[in-house]
C-alpha cells in the first residue's frame, strides 16, 4: 500500500468539519486503499487535514456506521470488505443504514434512560438537582434568544446519568448523545421542538426533585417518545 501523502487531502474549511473529513477519507479509501488496509492514525490525519483529533474521531465513527471501516483491537481502524452493491457505489446503502441506526438508537434510549431517571430520583443530591436546574435555566435563556440549546439538551441527560451513580452508564450516555448529535441538531430546529424539549426536561426534573421514581421514569419515556415522533415525522434520521 502506498503511504497517504499530504497531497491526497485538502485543508478543511467547512462548518461541519467532521462531515467533510469523512468525505475525504472516503475518497482515500476509494482511490488508494483496499479491504484490510489500515487508516492513518488520528494524529496523522489531523495533521494532514489541519483539523482537531475530535473531528477525526467523529468522521471515523460516521464511517463505522456506514460499514466502511471497523476498529480492531491493537490494529487501528481497518477498511472493510464492501458488498457487491457497494462496489458499484461504495456508500449507496449508507443513508438507509443511518436511518435504521437512528431508529435503533432512539429505541435504546427508551430502554436505558427511563430507568436511569427513576434511579436518579432516588439518589440525586441537592447539589446535583441544583446543577440540573441551572442547565434548564440556560436552556430557557438560549431558547428565548432563538438558539437551539443543543449543548444543554445533552448536558441535562448526562447529569441525570451522573446522578444515577454509575460510571459505566455515563460513558454509554456520552456515546449515545454523540451518535445522535446530527439528528438532535436538526430536530431542535423544528418549530416547537425546543419548547417541547424544555417542557419535557422540566417534568423529569420535577419528578426527580420530589424523589418520585415512577413519575421520573414516565416523564423520561414521554420525553423520548416526543423526540422520536418529531424525528420520524420530519424524516430527520437521514
Amino acid at each position: 500500500m502506498a503511504a497517504p501523502a499530504k497531497s491526497d487531502f485538502e485543508v478543511i474549511r467547512k462548518n461541519k468539519v467532521y462531515e467533510e473529513v469523512a468525505k475525504q477519507i472516503e475518497r482515500l479509501i476509494l482511490k488508494k486503499l483496499k479491504p484490510g488496509d489500515k487508516l492513518p492514525s488520528e494524529r496523522d490525519l489531523a495533521e494532514m487535514l489541519k483539523v482537531s483529533r475530535s473531528s477525526i474521531r467523529d468522521a471515523i465513527r460516521s464511517l463505522e456506521l456506514m460499514g466502511a471501516v471497523e476498529p480492531r483491537q491493537g490494529a487501528g481502524t481497518i477498511v472493510r470488505e464492501l458488498s457487491g452493491a457497494s462496489k458499484v457505489s461504495p456508500f449507496i446503502n449508507a443513508l438507509e443504514r443511518r436511518r435504521e441506526q437512528v431508529t435503533e438508537l432512539l429505541d435504546f434510549r427508551k430502554m436505558l434512560e427511563p430507568p436511569l431517571a427513576a434511579r436518579a430520583a432516588t439518589r440525586a443530591s441537592d447539589e446535583e438537582i441544583s446543577e440540573m436546574e441551572e442547565i434548564l435555566k440556560r436552556q430557557q435563556e438560549k431558547q428565548g434568544s432563538g438558539e437551539a440549546a443543543i449543548a444543554e439538551d445533552a448536558e441535562f441527560h448526562y447529569n441525570i446519568a451522573l446522578a444515577s451513580g454509575n460510571g459505566v452508564v455515563l460513558k454509554v450516555i456520552d456515546t449515545l448523545m454523540d451518535l445522535l448529535r446530527d439528528t438532535r441538531e436538526r430536530s431542535l430546529q423544528v418549530e416547537g421542538r425546543s419548547q417541547k424539549s424544555l417542557a419535557g426536561h422540566r417534568r423529569i426534573l420535577a419528578a426527580i426533585k420530589h424523589h418520585d421514581a415512577e413519575a421520573a421514569k414516565a416523564a423520561m419515556r414521554r420525553h423520548i417518545e416526543d423526540v422520536e415522533e418529531i424525528v420520524l415525522e420530519n424524516d430527520l434520521s437521514k
